[in-house]
């Protein structure tokens, strides 16, 4: 297996279910949060429920790592034995990690890196690194690797409900999402990213249950006639309702290969707050 001698590097935006990641021996970069009184590493020393307990108090902010932390992973990489190393991260139009693995990854030496800008984030992001995952599994060459996983790109989407946009406006997320009237007239608007990889709101809906019923047919709509797809369903304290859309799910789209279920990594609770609902899909075909 994996003859090219590939490595697979995510940062924890991406939301890769932790089983996947040790099943497929991901590397993964944990990005920061950042309280006034420490920094926690995301996914390591600190849960989504940690975060939502302490956002009455304090809203952290986040980043990347520093460069030190992320050289470590390369030098992890090489030292087990890789010679390639594909990276696969959020979303460039909402966060700097992109741009700082590349720049790293060209002064490193010793391994070719190819790093995927997503244009997505969260299990968006993440169900483009888990076929990336199975390409490298199957063997395919890494030119063939990177050429389908470019063409992945613009076949992922996430479509996200979150209860309150005061996250995302403090977090300075917004993004192309107008936030003031939206919260005014108790509109829940579902997010996605457009194709620089920016947030924007793709439909409003009065009311979580209209706003939840119509994330179901957007996601309807973007599967369309295809054959070959994955889904997957990411919360944040919303548990209930995410395993009511997953069934919902299982039973509209019986030809999906896999379904995902999961929680959002605690860098991304920052910026969305408690009641998020994130629906992934990666056409296949």
């Amino acid at each position: 297996m994996n003859k090219g001698k590939i490595a697979l590097l995510v940062d924890s935006g991406t939301d890769v279910p932790k089983e996947l990641i040790d099943q497929y021996g991901m590397y993964m970069i944990p990005l920061q949060i950042i309280y006034k009184d420490r920094i926690y590493t995301d996914k390591v020393d600190i849960t989504p429920e940690e975060v939502y307990e302490r956002l009455s108090v304090e809203i952290p902010s986040t980043s990347l790592p520093d460069g030190e932390t992320i050289t470590k992973i390369f030098e992890k990489i090489k030292a087990d034995g890789y010679e390639k190393v594909l990276a696969v991260t959020i979303s460039s139009g909402l966060s700097g990690t992109f741009n700082v693995i590349r720049l790293i990854a060209e002064e490193f030496e010793g391994v070719e890196t190819f790093v995927l800008d997503t244009k997505n984030i969260g299990i968006g992001s993440g169900l483009q690194a888990i076929e990336a995952a199975k390409l490298i599994e199957a063997d395919r060459s890494w030119d063939e690797i990177k050429t389908e996983l470019t063409s992945n790109v613009a076949k992922a989407k996430v479509f996200f409900n979150v209860a309150t946009l005061e996250y995302l406006q403090k977090g300075g997320r917004i993004g192309l999402v107008a936030s003031i009237l939206g919260n005014a007239l108790k509109l829940n608007p579902i997010i996605s990213c457009n194709g620089e990889g920016v947030y924007h709101t793709v439909a409003k809906a009065r009311g979580r249950k209209k706003s939840l019923d119509k994330t179901f047919e957007l996601v309807k709509a973007f599967v369309g006639n295809h054959k070959k797809f994955v889904l997957a369903v990411a919360q944040g304290q919303a548990v209930e309702e995410a395993e009511t859309f997953y069934e919902k799910l299982k039973e509209q789209f019986p030809q999906a290969e896999k379904i995902y279920f999961g929680t959002i990594s605690p860098a991304l609770v920052v910026h969305t707050g408690p009641g998020l609902l994130g629906i992934g899909i990666q056409l296949l075909d």
